[in-house]
C-alpha cells in the first residue's frame, strides 16, 4: 500500500440532491499529479408531469406528481487523499490497471495512465453512487453509466462528467424513463419521456433545459393525445388535441394549456351507414379560456347552422340561424335562444315561404306565439310528405306554372322524391365518400367535386350542356357568390343535392314536355 498526501486544488460542492431525479449527477474535476479528487454537482429536481388544466367544455386533467425532495448531503472535499493503492506504478505514478481507495470511502477500479484515472474504470462514492465508463485524465468522458443508490440509472454520452449528448435515464422510485438528448445534465433537444411502465403515458418532442418547449406530442394515460406547440410545460401556440375517450377534437390556438384564440372543435358521433345526418357537430371560431366566445360558426349534425356572436358557450348577440330545412332567421339571440321582442313575429313571418300557413297579425305576440313561429321555421309543422328534415325549394320552378296548379305540382314532385329517397341517400353517401380516408363517425359530406363526378357518371353533359354551364344555372337559381360558382370545395348537403337535381332536370327536359302541359 502506498499513501499519498497531496491536497486537492479544488473543493467539492457542499451538497447534492437526490440522484434519483432526471437532472444532474456527480461530476469529476481535473487533477494534477496522481491524487484523485471529486466534485458533486447540485441536482435539479424536475417536475415530472405538469398539472394540465383547462376551463370550458373539455378538460384533460392529471394529478401533479410529487417531487422527489430527498437530498444526499456530501462532505466538503478539501483533502481527498489516496489511502491505499493496489497496482502498477511507473516512475512513481499509477500506471495500468489498479485499485485505489480514497479517504472518505470512495474507490476506483480501472485503468490509470501517468497518475490519472484514464481509460475504462469504475468509480464508487461512499454513499453508493457508481459510475462505470470511460475516463480522460480523471474526468468521465465519452460513454458511461451512472447508478444511484436507489437503483436509478443513466447510460449514454458523458462530457466533462455531465450527461451531454444522447442517453437514457431510468428512475427506480417512480415508473419514469427518458431517452433522448441531454445538455449539461438536463433534458435538452429531442427526447421522449415515459411516465408509466405500460408506456401509455408519454411525451415526445422538444426540450429546453428540462422544460417542454417547442413542438411535441403528449399522450395521456386515458389515450387522449395532444400534438403541437409547448411553452413552459404547457400547451401553448398552435396544436391539436384529440379526446379519444369522448370522441372530440380541437385544432387551433392554445394559451397556457387552455383553448384561446381561433380554433375548430369537432364532436364525433358514430353513426350507421347511410345515416340521415351527413354532418358532425362542429364549431369554427373564437375561443376565450376554453369557451366559445366571440364570433363563430356552429355546424349541427342535422344540417342546421348558426353563425354569429357567442358568449361563454352560448349564442348571444346578433346571429344568423339556418334551420335544417333551409329556412333562415337573422336577428338577435339572448342566452342561447332567439331573443323575445315585440317585433319577433313580424321578423319571423318574413322568412316563411308562400306555402306556409298564414299567421293573423292580430294574434297575441306572446311566448306561445313565438314558439309556434319557430316551429314553422324549423319545419316541425311542415306538411311536406318528406318530413321536416328535407324540404325541397321549388319556389323558382313553381313560378312556371299557374298559381292554382302549384300545390299539386309540388306534391307530385315530393312523391317522386319520396319513392326514390332510399336510393338517393345511397347515391349521396357513395359519392360523398369518394377519395376520403376512414371517417371516425362514419359520416361524409359531399363537395362540388363529388357532385361533378356524379353528373359525369350520369351523363348529364350529354344533353348539350357542360359542367361549367350547369354550375352557372345553379348559381343563378340559388344566389351562389361568384367566387364559389366553380369552387370544387363547396359543400353540398343532402337537401341541396336533391334541389340541384330537380333544377337541372327541369332545365334539361322542360322543353320536351311543354307540348303536354295544358294551361
Amino acid at each position: 500500500m502506498v499513501k499519498e498526501k497531496k491536497r486537492a486544488d479544488k473543493k467539492g460542492d457542499k451538497s447534492a440532491r437526490s440522484p434519483s431525479t432526471l437532472s444532474d449527477y456527480p461530476e469529476f474535476p481535473k487533477q494534477g499529479g496522481n491524487v484523485a479528487r471529486q466534485e458533486i454537482s447540485p441536482s435539479v429536481v424536475p417536475l415530472l408531469e405538469m398539472q394540465l388544466s383547462e376551463r370550458g367544455f373539455k378538460r384533460e386533467s392529471e394529478h401533479q406528481q410529487n417531487e422527489d425532495a430527498t437530498q444526499y448531503e456530501e462532505p466538503i472535499l478539501t483533502k481527498l487523499i489516496v489511502e491505499s493503492y493496489e497496482g502498477e506504478k511507473v516512475r512513481g505514478l499509477y500506471e495500468g490497471e489498479g485499485f485505489a481507495v480514497f479517504q472518505g470511502g470512495c474507490t476506483y477500479h480501472g485503468m490509470f495512465s501517468e497518475g490519472f484515472m484514464h481509460g475504462p474504470g469504475t468509480y464508487v462514492w461512499a454513499d453508493g453512487l457508481k459510475y462505470e465508463g470511460d475516463f480522460v485524465k480523471n474526468i468521465p468522458m465519452n460513454h458511461g453509466m451512472y447508478t444511484w443508490p436507489d437503483g436509478s440509472t443513466y447510460e449514454g454520452e458523458v462530457i466533462n462528467g455531465m450527461r451531454n449528448g444522447f442517453g437514457m435515464f431510468k428512475c427506480s422510485t417512480q415508473p419514469v424513463s427518458y431517452i433522448g438528448h441531454w445538455c449539461h445534465g438536463k433534458r435538452h433537444g429531442k427526447g421522449s419521456i415515459y411516465y408509466n411502465q405500460e408506456g401509455t403515458s408519454w411525451y415526445e418532442g422538444d426540450w429546453v433545459f428540462n422544460v417542454k418547449k417547442g413542438w411535441g406530442t403528449r399522450c395521456y394515460k386515458s389515450g387522449n393525445i395532444y400534438e403541437g406547440q409547448w411553452e413552459n410545460n404547457m400547451r401553448h401556440g398552435e396544436g391539436r388535441m384529440r379526446w379519444l375517450t369522448t370522441n372530440e377534437e380541437y385544432t387551433g390556438q392554445w394559451e397556457r394549456g387552455i383553448q384561446n384564440g381561433f380554433g375548430t372543435h369537432t364532436w364525433f358521433l358514430k353513426r350507421i351507414p347511410n345515416s340521415q345526418y351527413p354532418l358532425r357537430n362542429e364549431y369554427i371560431g373564437e375561443f376565450v379560456n376554453g369557451y366559445r366566445h366571440g364570433h363563430g360558426k356552429f355546424y349541427y349534425a342535422s344540417g342546421a347552422v348558426y353563425e354569429g356572436e357567442w358568449v361563454s358557450n352560448k349564442k348571444h348577440g346578433m346571429g344568423r340561424f339556418t334551420f335544417k330545412n333551409g329556412r333562415v332567421y337573422d336577428g338577435l339571440f339572448s342566452n342561447d335562444h332567439i331573443a323575445e321582442s315585440l317585433s319577433l313575429e313580424a321578423e319571423l313571418i318574413s322568412y316563411l315561404d308562400r306555402s306556409s300557413e298564414s299567421i293573423p297579425r292580430s294574434q297575441h305576440r306572446g311566448p306561445s306565439s313565438s314558439a309556434e313561429i319557430i316551429r314553422k321555421l324549423d319545419g316541425s309543422e311542415s306538411k311536406s310528405v318528406l318530413g321536416s328534415s328535407i324540404e325541397l325549394d321549388l319556389s323558382l320552378l313553381l313560378t312556371m306554372y299557374p298559381e292554382k296548379d302549384q300545390p299539386e305540382e309540388k306534391k307530385q314532385v315530393e312523391y317522386a322524391v319520396l319513392r326514390n329517397i332510399t336510393e338517393l341517400r345511397r347515391i349521396y353517401s357513395f359519392y360523398s365518400s369518394l377519395g376520403c380516408d376512414h371517417s371516425l363517425d362514419n359520416t361524409f359530406l359531399m363537395t362540388k367535386l363529388h357532385f361533378w363526378r356524379f353528373l359525369k357518371d350520369c351523363k348529364f353533359h350529354h344533353h348539350k350542356i357542360t359542367l361549367a354551364d350547369m354550375d352557372r344555372v345553379l348559381s343563378t337559381n340559388n344566389d351562389i357568390p361568384v367566387e364559389e360558382i366553380h369552387s370544387p370545395f363547396t359543400t353540398i348537403l343532402l337537401r341541396t343535392f336533391l334541389n340541384y337535381l330537380l333544377q337541372l332536370a327541369y332545365h334539361i327536359h322542360h322543353k320536351e314536355y311543354e307540348q303536354f302541359i295544358q294551361w
